[in-house]
């Protein structure tokens, strides 16, 4: 069975260094939650407010053992009004015996807000 795993994360500001940091924070704690190894991955779909250009954070992802060969891409966020600015959002999806209720998704920073109803860094 594939599944999507989702994480979000914000950063202060539209710097490399910054983007890249979130993003490497992000993905640990998904890897981790959800004990995921690379070889079971199918793809990993980042997207960005518009307001974030200093940087590719898929390219965060490449500094984690084994993860060179997994398919990864960025895309834009679509600009919704009054949405959370400087967001990284991930879907990750990948082959599993887990239920989507095992599922641990992962919201960090400004981006708790996005799913109130998830426990704060984690959910099941």
């Amino acid at each position: 069975m594939i599944r999507g795993v989702r994480g979000a994360t914000t950063i202060s500001s539209n710097t490399a260094d910054e983007i890249f940091a979130a993003t490497e924070e992000l993905f640990e704690k998904m890897i981790k939650e959800n004990h995921i190894q690379p070889d079971t991955v199918a793809s990993v779909f980042i997207s960005t407010t518009e307001d974030i250009t200093a940087a590719f954070p898929a390219k965060a992802l490449r500094n984690f053992a084994g993860w060179t060969y997994v398919p990864v891409m960025c895309m834009r966020e679509i600009p919704v009004e009054n949405s959370l600015k400087l967001c990284i959002r991930v879907m990750l999806h990948m082959n599993t015996s887990l239920t989507q209720e095992e599922i641990h998704h992962v919201y960090l920073n400004g981006a708790k807000v996005l799913r109130p109803d998830l426990d704060a860094n984690t959910a099941v």
